[in-house]
């Protein structure tokens, strides 16, 4: 079979990731998080598991690299998952938003200390200015974020979730650039990330509650099919070939499409600074695409 495009690496998950910001609004009320969180990794890590076996990847791990496993399913889909939720709650979505944004210079600094990567100037300054651009974009809210009460600790916990998500993706491409096949890697660290977030709903008195409402159930599965199997192992797959920094830019373009998104589904109407704003975003992820990034 013919490697995909790089180009449709880039662009599938970034347009099903942007979906997923519609999406989960249908999983938001009747569910706690930490359940919804949960049920959408474990079906994940099944579906993986299921992949593998299609593939004829050998599902067994060594026992060494299960310690590495289940740090990277806490920390990527335990804690970054748990804390984007979270910080939503004292801030607004805009300002996530930006934090994730800023991932991509959280992954190449990331690439440069684990594995010796150094991103090209030019493609840095191309990425601030895409980050410019989010911001532009979701400045009203932004510039209302200080009228919220705990929004310093929404701030925190949203910086701590993006940490989580670049710490996540060194420790995935760390055990890849071992030889260890992909799929099994995402199936083993998502079970595991699966289990910490039931575990911390028995634990904190959450339970376990589901929805069974076709709008909730609907949503469950093309969160954990598009935006969990297929999307993520088509972003690893493009880390893995053109490093992690590079891939990252999917957060830089990913609100820009999801306003796309809201703006068809939801009634949002753009302000000229936020058209302004994802001009700059499409153009500097342009730009920082034809710069480059060190290939991993």
């Amino acid at each position: 079979m013919r490697p995909m495009p790089t180009w449709l690496l880039f662009l599938v998950p970034t347009l099903i990731w942007a979906s997923t910001w519609h999406v989960i609004l249908y999983q938001l009320g009747s569910v706690p998080v930490l359940n919804s969180v949960g049920w959408r990794f474990g079906l994940a890590a099944v579906l993986m598991a299921l992949l593998a076996w299609q593939q004829g990847a050998r599902l067994r791990l060594p026992l060494r690299v299960h310690g590495w496993l289940i740090a990277a399913g806490v920390i990527q889909y335990g804690g970054n998952y748990w804390g984007v939720y979270e910080a939503e709650r004292y801030i607004p979505s805009g300002l996530v938003a930006v934090l994730f944004a800023l991932m991509v210079f959280g992954n190449a600094l990331g690439a440069w200390w684990a594995f010796g990567q150094k991103s090209p100037r030019a493609f840095l300054i191309a990425a601030l200015g895409g980050v410019a651009g989010v911001v532009m974009v979701f400045w009203p809210e932004i510039a209302s974020t200080g009228a919220r009460p705990h929004a310093a600790w929404g701030l925190a916990i949203g910086l701590l979730a993006v940490v989580a998500a670049c710490v996540g993706n060194m420790l995935t491409l760390h055990l890849t650039r071992q030889g260890l096949p992909l799929i099994p890697v995402l199936a083993w660290a998502m079970g595991y990330g699966a289990l910490f977030l039931i575990g911390m709903a028995g634990v904190t008195g959450i339970g376990w509650a589901f929805d069974w409402h076709a709008p909730y159930v609907l949503s469950w599965l093309y969160l954990t099919v598009f935006g969990t199997v297929i999307a993520f192992v088509l972003y690893f797959k493009l880390a893995q070939r053109e490093g992690p920094a590079r891939a990252a830019l999917m957060g830089v373009v990913i609100p820009v499409i999801a306003l796309g998104v809201s703006a068809l589904l939801e009634g949002w109407q753009p302000t000229p600074l936020a058209l302004a704003g994802m001009a700059l975003c499409v153009g500097s992820v342009v730009m920082a695409q034809r710069v480059g990034a060190s290939k991993s």
